[in-house]
Parts: C-alpha cells; sequence; structure tokens
C-alpha cells in the first residue's frame, strides 16, 4: 500500500469529534506516484467499473444491497496493483470483499484481474480511504479492515504522516463490528514498532495475539511477489490483529 491516499490528525480525538477531525486534516500520509494510466489501462477502467465500482459521491452504502447477500465483509485499503486482494476475494467466495486505493492504475488492474478471474465478491472504491470511511461504508458491520504494507515514511520528522495514528485506529473501530479485525502487516521494523505503540493504547481493542505480541503470519494472507523478494533476502514480516470490542 505504498500510495495510499489518505490525510490523517497527529492527535488522539474522542469518537465522537471524528467527523470534526475529517474536515480539519492537514496531514497527507501519502504521495502520489505514477497516477496516470495507459490507454489500455484506461480501457480496462472504464469498461469494469460498472460492475466493480463504487462512488464517493453515492454516499453510504448498504453491504447487503451491494453484493446482494448477507455475509461478512473484508474491508482493505491501499491494494496496490491488487492481486493480492483478487487472490483473497476468489479464495474465499462465502465472503465478500471492498478494497480502497486511489491509484488508478492499481484500480484498472484489480478490475482487470476480477473479470479475467470471475471473481464477483469484489467491489471498489478509487478515493480517499478516510472519505470513504466517514461517509460511505456502514458503522459496525465490518467483520474485518486490513492495512498491508503502508508507507511506512522511514524519516523520523516524516513519520506523524503514517496511516496508523490513535485516531486512524478509532475510525476503523467505528466500521468494524464487535469482534471485527484489524489486521495490519508491514515489512519494516520500526513501523511494526510503532503500529503496536498505538494499538496497544487503544481502549477499543484486544491484541489477537496477546499483549504486546505479534501475529504469525496467517496462511489466509497471500505472499505477495514484493515480500517473497524480502523474505529471500533475511527480510523480516510483521503481522498484528486486533480485535474490536
Amino acid at each position: 500500500m505504498k500510495d495510499q491516499q489518505t490525510e490523517i490528525q497527529d492527535s488522539e480525538l474522542p469518537e465522537s469529534d471524528s467527523q470534526d477531525a475529517i474536515k480539519k486534516r492537514t496531514i497527507r500520509s501519502f504521495v502520489v506516484r505514477g497516477g496516470r494510466m495507459t490507454e489500455g489501462q484506461q480501457k480496462n477502467y472504464d469498461a469494469n467499473w460498472q460492475v466493480y465500482g463504487l462512488n464517493l459521491e453515492d454516499g453510504r452504502i448498504d453491504y447487503k444491497t451491494i453484493f446482494g447477500r448477507e455475509s461478512e465483509v473484508v474491508l482493505e485499503v491501499g491494494f496496490g496493483m491488487g492481486a493480492s486482494l483478487a487472490e483473497m476475494a476468489k479464495n474465499a467466495p462465502e465472503k465478500d470483499f471492498i478494497g480502497i486505493e486511489v491509484h488508478p492504475p492499481g484500480v484498472a488492474k484489480l478490475m482487470m484481474l476480477a473479470k479475467e478471474q470471475g471473481i464477483t465478491n469484489l467491489k471498489v472504491y478509487c478515493d480517499d480511504a478516510i472519505e470513504v470511511m466517514a461517509k460511505c461504508l456502514p458503522e459496525k458491520e465490518a467483520s474485518c479492515f486490513q492495512l498491508f504494507f503502508p508507507d511506512p515514511w522511514h524519516k523520523k520528522k516524516h513519520n506523524k504522516r503514517r496511516i496508523v495514528q490513535p485516531l486512524f485506529a478509532q475510525q476503523v473501530a467505528n466500521v468494524l463490528k464487535t469482534g471485527g479485525q484489524f489486521h495490519m502487516a508491514t515489512d519494516w521494523q520500526p513501523y511494526a514498532e510503532h503500529m503496536m505503540e498505538v494499538m496497544e493504547e487503544q481502549s477499543l481493542y484486544d491484541n489477537a495475539a496477546g499483549k504486546a505480541k505479534y501475529y504469525p503470519r496467517p496462511e489466509w494472507r497471500p505472499l505477495t511477489k514484493f515480500e517473497n523478494r524480502g523474505e529471500k533476502l533475511g527480510h523480516g514480516v510483521w503481522d498484528l490483529i486486533y480485535i474490536k470490542k
């Protein structure tokens, strides 16, 4: 999720103030890179949007209406080029998935993969995740919220741009049902430690692995080419799963 677009506040605010905080955002957690689409990508985007696309301006959605059934709904922010999200959706047809990404080529690629593989349990937003969470997603209904390999903002002076902050954790809790999972993964140990520090302070969650512990890599999270290459080079990956109370 190297290019996910969103803006976040530095300080933790009560849940009741989160809507006001969204309007006052000043710090971006991303830099959009390579947002232009090729002619082929644009054709794929246009051809598949009516089937898979969801629009921010349409406002609050109803999962049952969108997918035509009652199901567990998995949300993923920053799916990159979409291969792992498409794989998860294909491997879990009993669940429904919504991806949120601002990188248009990635959105086009995910929709193309979904069409090629006959995936029907997937929808996508090409918008700012914070805006989608605030204006479109039902409250307290999703079963899982996934955030895999977000931009770690390595330099200390940029740490405040990291998407995992107290306010963001609260906003995620607002769209998760009781017992729902907030699943994060990163290949940058200092960011894993930052995530742990933020999440251990949250009263809305319990650590699924036990207090201040990382979660063993789950089988259901697909191994990406990027992650596979990193493992061969001896790089670590840290998973964190927190359960909404």
